[in-house]
Order: C-alpha cells, then sequence, then structure tokens
C-alpha cells in the first residue's frame, strides 16, 4: 500500500466517524435542553394563536372599542388582543428558556438563574394586570362621561379622568405589588393618593356640590316650575328644565344653562302674567 493509499483511508475512516464522534461529545443534557426549547417555541406560537382566538371569540375587541390604549394600540398596526396574546407567547418563551438553561446545567449560570427564574413570572403578570389596568380604566372613563353628559357644568369634566387615573394607579400599586415592591410602600403611595385626590376633588367640585344641595332645595320648595317665566341672574325668559344642578332658561337669544348655586345665591324673580 503506498503513502497516498494509506492517507486516503485514513482519513475516509475519520470522516466517516465524524458524526457520531460530535454526538458522543456533546453530553445528553444538552441535547434535551435544545429539544425542550425547539418544543417550547412551537408550544409558545400555539397558545399565542390560541389566546388570540378566544379573546376575540369572547368579544374583548368589540368591549374595549374606543378606548385611548387600543387607539394607541391601532396607530401601531396592532391591538389590544394582539398584544395580550403576543404576551403569553413570550411568557411561554422565557419559561422554556428557563427550562433549557436548567436541563443543560451550564457553569456559573446556577449563580443568577433562580432569581432570573422568579421573577420572569412575576414580570409577566406584572405587564398583564397594568395593560388590564390601563383598558379598563379608559373603558370606565367612557362610561362615566356617559352618564354624566347630561350635567352642563365644567366641573363634571374632571370627573372621568380623575376616575380613570385612579384605577391605572391602583392597577399600578398591584403591578409593583407582583414585582417586589414592599407592600408598606404600597400603602404609603396609597394613602398619598387617595389624600391628593380627595383635596383635588374638593376644590373640582366645589361648585358641583354647591349646585347640588341648592338643587335638592329647590326640587323640594320647587320656587318656579317648568314654562314659568322668570328673570334669572339677569337674564329673562321661559324655565326648560329643572335637574339637580342646572336651570335651564329660554331666552330671546338662545337656551341659557343656570347653576342652582347661583339661583339659590342671587335669587329668582317669577314674573306672573
Amino acid at each position: 500500500m503506498t503513502a497516498a493509499t494509506a492517507f486516503r483511508t485514513s482519513a475516509s475512516a475519520a470522516l466517516g466517524n465524524a458524526p457520531s464522534t460530535f454526538l458522543n461529545v456533546v453530553p445528553e443534557r444538552i441535547w434535551f435542553a435544545s429539544l425542550a426549547l425547539v418544543v417550547g417555541v412551537i408550544l409558545a406560537s400555539l397558545v399565542g394563536r390560541l389566546n388570540r382566538r378566544l379573546l376575540i371569540r369572547a368579544g374583548v375587541p368589540e368591549a374595549i372599542e374606543g378606548t385611548a390604549f387600543e387607539r394607541t394600540a391601532r396607530q401601531f398596526d396592532t391591538s389590544t388582543v394582539r398584544i395580550v396574546a403576543k404576551l403569553s407567547t413570550y411568557f411561554i418563551v422565557a419559561v422554556t428558556v428557563i427550562v433549557a438553561f436548567s436541563v443543560a446545567e451550564l457553569r456559573y449560570v446556577e449563580l443568577f438563574w433562580p432569581d432570573i427564574a422568579a421573577f420572569v413570572p412575576r414580570l409577566f403578570v406584572a405587564v398583564l394586570i397594568l395593560i388590564l389596568g390601563i383598558v379598563l380604566a379608559d373603558k370606565v372613563e367612557l362610561l362615566v362621561a356617559e352618564r354624566l353628559r347630561g350635567i352642563k357644568l365644567p366641573e363634571v369634566g374632571v370627573i372621568p379622568a380623575l376616575v380613570k387615573y385612579s384605577v391605572v394607579y391602583v392597577f399600578a400599586l398591584i403591578a409593583l405589588g407582583q414585582v417586589g415592591v414592599r407592600t408598606l410602600a404600597l400603602i404609603v403611595l396609597l394613602g398619598a393618593y387617595a389624600f391628593a385626590l380627595i383635596v383635588l376633588l374638593a376644590l373640582a367640585t366645589k361648585d358641583l356640590l354647591a349646585a347640588a344641595a341648592a338643587g335638592v332645595f329647590l326640587l323640594l320648595r320647587q320656587p318656579y316650575g317648568i314654562g314659568d317665566e322668570v328673570r334669572i341672574d339677569g337674564r329673562r325668559g321661559i324655565v326648560q328644565e329643572v335637574d339637580l344642578f342646572v336651570t335651564h332658561v329660554e331666552t330671546d337669544d338662545g337656551e341659557h344653562v343656570v347653576p342652582n348655586h347661583v339661583v339659590f345665591r342671587r335669587g329668582i324673580v317669577l314674573i306672573r302674567a
């Protein structure tokens, strides 16, 4: 056998044994970790699609239609349902990565990996709670604004916004609690917010409360009624409507909405025929 033949024989044998040698070199735990990662990614994709279909069938898109969060999501060519579905997908991928690293038993990973493995689920829940709070706050704001639409007072406009941010604030505190913020700190923050909210409401709605109190008196005593000709705050006209907060007076130049506390404070002149 010549030297060239011997070289070719040895090279062929080496190449023929290369796959088996590679399989023997890579530990079994690495193969299992890779398999877990592939299965987890496939499962995450399926769960994301399933969650999206379930949310659509549950009527979530119609329920949150018109909210600020949904409008913002549409500007980025997505939707709230898609964001939630993607979050579930990313969560399963993150869990899969945690499992894969645990199975692989890589060196130095055990130094920081337990903390990450415990933090990732809490972070997912916190983000989900925050999104839910924002969407719910937008929906509550729309409902409160719809309920207060008939009250023709400028102070009423601040109430839906206060309700919205109150809901967001409470859900934000719950989300912070999920990621490990101390309960005492959350209670202090909630107390400070409640105090600021009470002060702000008192300043913003003092005229509204005064109008309501005067409206109760006027509705009980009924010094004038619908169809009476009156002079209120220098305006002469026909009373069209009297509710808890305001009195509607039709004059020659249009309809005037007079807060009831103005009627109570400045008086009314009932003009008799």
